[in-house]
């Protein structure tokens, strides 16, 4: 459980990096550096799996793919499904869509909680009930602010679940599932840095751009890897509400790129940052009890050998 929630962290931390990041790689357009992205995230995914010993879940999806063709048309659908989400991910703050984007992100762990209750049944701590409350509210009056909602929140708050849900029902719920996925889109990613633009030209006359390329694949690797492991560690509940972590964070990139929060938005994200400020204190007070837990037993422990002599 602890591996998950610090994985978790990492990944939220390296995403709100990412999305400032973004800057660096102008004049690069949102489609040439999604490109980039994920022809530059697979070296270092798969150097980060050789790292972790992950490397043979691609070797089995490889066999399975032989034993079972149509696993194949599985493998697509969850690349499709991953892709397009860190596609748009790029898109939200270079076209100035990255509140609409991270309101997506608010909205993906109450679809995460709702799945893992419904279909996992699992169960709510007092805290957790009180966060995902806090959630529905700030959620439910931005949905009423904006009268409807843009199909950036909608994309990313149903397509990720979808994602995470078929990878457990597919069992390519690992880093191996993860490099299938970008390896399968890597034509298209191909195809979109060379026939599509001239990215290369752009490359050649910025050549900072070719480190920023670098910076992007390290990063995306590391985020993107933690995350994918994170889902494996937690349960489904639990990995859901950690993800209000990195909303929080690209609320605050967002604005440090420019973009301005509304007198009447701060209704929206202050009822959120107090949930994920209740899961902090949550694991905080669990951690605090766990650690009064094991020194009892080294004090019991202790006090046991003393009537041994």
């Amino acid at each position: 459980m602890y591996k998950g929630v610090a994985l978790s962290v990492l990944a939220s931390v390296t995403f709100g990096v990412l999305y400032f990041y973004t800057q660096f790689l102008k004049p690069l357009d949102s489609e040439q550096t999604f490109a980039w992205r994920m022809l530059a995230t697979l070296p270092f995914l798969t150097l980060f799996m050789w790292w972790t010993g992950d490397l043979q879940h691609v070797a089995d999806i490889f066999k399975r793919i032989f034993k079972q063709p149509t696993f194949l048309i599985w493998l697509i659908i969850s690349s499709i499904l991953c892709t397009t989400q860190l596609w748009l991910f790029l898109w939200g703050p270079i076209n100035g869509r990255g509140l609409e984007v991270s309101l997506g992100y608010f909205l993906l762990p109450l679809v995460m909680v709702l799945i893992g209750c419904v279909l996992y049944k699992e169960k709510l701590s007092r805290w957790q009930i009180a966060a995902v409350l806090f959630a529905c509210l700030g959620v439910g009056h931005e949905l009423w602010r904006i009268g409807g909602i843009a199909w950036e929140t909608v994309y990313v708050a149903v397509a990720y679940p979808i994602y995470f849900f078929l990878r457990r029902a597919f069992k390519t719920d690992h880093l191996g599932g993860f490099w299938w996925d970008l390896f399968l889109i890597l034509p298209v990613a191909i195809y979109l840095a060379t026939v599509y633009s001239d990215s290369l030209a752009l490359i050649g006359q910025f050549p900072y751009l070719i480190w920023a390329g670098l910076g992007l694949g390290f990063l995306s690797a590391l985020g993107l890897g933690s995350y994918i492991l994170a889902s494996r560690y937690l349960p489904f509940v639990i990995f859901g509400l950690l993800s209000y972590l990195e909303p929080v964070l690209l609320a605050f990139a967002s604005i440090a790129l420019g973009e301005r929060l509304e007198t009447a938005e701060w209704l929206t994200y202050i009822p959120i940052w107090l949930a994920v400020l209740l899961l902090v204190l949550e694991g905080s007070i669990h951690l605090a009890k766990q650690q009064q837990k094991r020194k009892a037993l080294a004090q019991n422990l202790e006090n046991y050998q003393d009537r041994l002599k």
